[in-house]
């Protein structure tokens, strides 16, 4: 690492080496090249003279071995990227040089090479998105009972069960990878479309012959890898198909800063945290300390995450006809940016979900200072069996209600509900039988048990089974 220059902090701190590589320089310029094999190849294959096998085979056998400086200092003359590689590529292979990037403009290999990234980025952010889903739910099934208080507005509500809390994780990244199976259909190759996608020099070399260049566009978008190509386009495939990509990696970053915040949130209580190392330092001063720090840097990478669509946006609606050149620099970051945030994002979701530690004792604390507020509706109907009535009961009880919550804000006393209501001699209980109407938890969590369970089994299950080759396999390791 040069300690002197900028470093990127998703390629030196965040990011998977698996997502790097994919936008490394070596796999795009690679792929710029096999672009040019497969035009090549899908010209002879479609009897155009100017190509001979021998040309196509020298041109496979250089491939792999760039001269990256050649090519490098060749762009610093001619300030042009991708004619600084044909002259690279021509230099490695004399016989083919000549019929290199035939017929082509510059975006044949730039827009293709574009795609192959994005297909193959898009089965990486699959497969760590299906891992945090088969994580969370196993979870979601250790914990589907496990009473534990519900809040609204960060406010002490109805009590809910930790796993079916965790549900509501699973459902937003359901409804993420729906958007990826989507997008996903949409991703097809630009093919051979020529300078203004009209295929004119095409047209020219084939001597005007529609059905074989209809057939290059096809036949070159298969050997790159495609089941489908773009029916018409400009000079790029597109912008729209961007603008669609980052709205649906943003909606993952939009899913993990929920599950990130809500973490903060529990940690803070005690009562849920994420994965904490031996050696691990909370603070530099507070040596007590357990910082979710991994909750902490998903919300602020998913907030740069959650940001990056308005630029797309601005791109796609800014191509004047068939194409205008303000977005090749913007694009060199943010699409790239947009795919590394969503594998860092991940990279901590899969981390966290693996070893998520949960407190009984905490939860419960929590359960028994607030359940006396909300079990005062079943107390109510106890009474009304012992033939008192309703409303001279719903006074009793709202009168020691009001009293006990405020003993608690202001004299930071323990929630006393019980004991007040049993020392009034017209509540019919003594304090051991109220404590008996409250002490199944599990009775004031409604189904969420059983939704839990009808939820992984019948929503969860069969998308896990169709994705079972993606499960495991994730390195969620941390380097910092």
């Amino acid at each position: 690492m040069n300690r002197d220059i900028y470093q990127e902090p998703l390629v030196s701190r965040y990011t998977s080496l698996e997502m790097q590589e994919l936008f490394s320089e070596r796999f795009k310029f690679t792929n710029w090249r096999r672009c040019w094999v497969a035009l090549a190849e899908a010209q002879y294959e479609l009897g155009l003279k100017l190509v001979s096998r021998e040309m196509v085979d020298e041109l496979k056998s250089h491939v792999d071995d760039i001269d990256f400086d050649l090519a490098a200092a060749k762009e610093k003359e001619i300030r042009h990227d991708v004619m600084a590689h044909v002259y690279a590529y021509g230099l490695q292979c004399p016989k083919a040089e000549a019929i290199i990037h035939l017929g082509a403009t510059s975006q044949f290999v730039v827009c293709n090479t574009d795609l192959i990234i994005q297909k193959k980025a898009l089965l990486l952010v699959k497969k760590a998105l299906v891992n945090v889903i088969a994580q969370l739910s196993a979870f979601c099934r250790d914990y589907k009972e496990m009473a534990t208080l519900g809040f609204t507005h960060y406010q002490p509500a109805q009590p809910t069960t930790v796993g079916k809390r965790n549900t509501l994780y699973i459902q937003d990244l359901l409804m993420d990878l729906d958007y990826i199976e989507n997008l996903e259909q949409q991703v097809k190759a630009r093919g051979a479309k020529g300078t203004v996608g009209t295929q004119a020099t095409f047209m020219e070399l084939f001597q005007g012959d529609n059905g074989k260049v209809r057939e290059l566009d096809r036949l070159v978008s298969e050997k790159l890898g495609f089941d489908t190509v773009f029916a018409v386009t400009g000079q790029t495939y597109p912008r729209k198909l961007d603008m669609k990509t980052a709205e649906t990696l943003a909606g993952i970053g939009s899913s993990a800063h929920k599950f990130a915040v809500d973490m903060r949130l529990l940690s803070n209580l005690k009562v849920q945290e994420e994965p904490f190392a031996k050696n691990q330092v909370g603070s530099s001063a507070m040596a007590y300390k357990r910082n979710p720090m991994r909750s902490e840097r998903m919300t602020g990478l998913a907030r740069k995450l959650m940001g990056l669509p308005a630029n797309f946006a601005a791109t796609s609606a800014n191509q004047w006809f068939e194409r205008t050149l303000d977005d090749s620099a913007i694009r060199r970051m943010d699409m790239a940016q947009s795919f590394l945030l969503t594998d860092a994002i991940l990279k901590l979701y899969v981390n966290i979900t693996s070893d998520m530690v949960v407190y009984p004792k905490q939860v419960e604390r929590y359960l028994r200072a607030e359940l006396p507020f909300m079990s005062t509706e079943k107390i109510l109907m106890a009474c009304v069996e012992r033939g008192k009535s309703r409303q001279d009961m719903h006074e009793v009880i709202r009168e020691h209600s009001v009293a006990a919550g405020l003993a608690v804000k202001e004299q930071g006393v323990e929630n006393d509900l019980l004991e007040r209501l049993a020392n009034d001699d017209r509540i019919p209980f003594d304090q051991i039988e109220l404590e008996s109407l409250i002490s199944n938890y599990q009775e004031f969590t409604g189904r969420a048990a059983e939704q839990t369970d009808e939820f992984l089994d019948e929503v969860v299950a069969p998308v896990l089974q169709r994705y079972g080759n993606l499960v495991g396999g994730v390195d969620a390791s941390l380097k910092v």
